[in-house]
C-alpha cells in the first residue's frame, strides 16, 4: 500500500517532499500529501520525515 500520512503528526516540513525519489508527495494546505499513483512504497519518505507521521501498511 502506498505510505500514508498522519496529519496530525505532520508538521508540514517538507522533508519527505525532498526525499521522495518519485516525487510522489507534495505540499497540500500547509501538510504533505502522497500521490498514491506514483508511490512505489520504497520507504524513503518515512525514513526521513523527523515526526514519524509517514507509515508504510502492509
Amino acid at each position: 500500500m502506498p505510505a500514508k500520512i498522519n496529519k496530525d503528526e505532520c508538521v508540514g516540513c517538507g522533508t519527505c517532499v525532498d526525499a521522495c525519489p518519485e516525487a510522489a508527495i507534495e505540499m497540500e494546505e500547509e501538510f504533505a500529501k502522497v500521490d498514491e499513483s506514483l508511490c512505489n512504497e520504497c520507504g524513503t519518505c518515512v525514513e526521513s520525515c523527523p515526526t514519524e507521521a509517514i507509515k508504510l501498511e502492509k
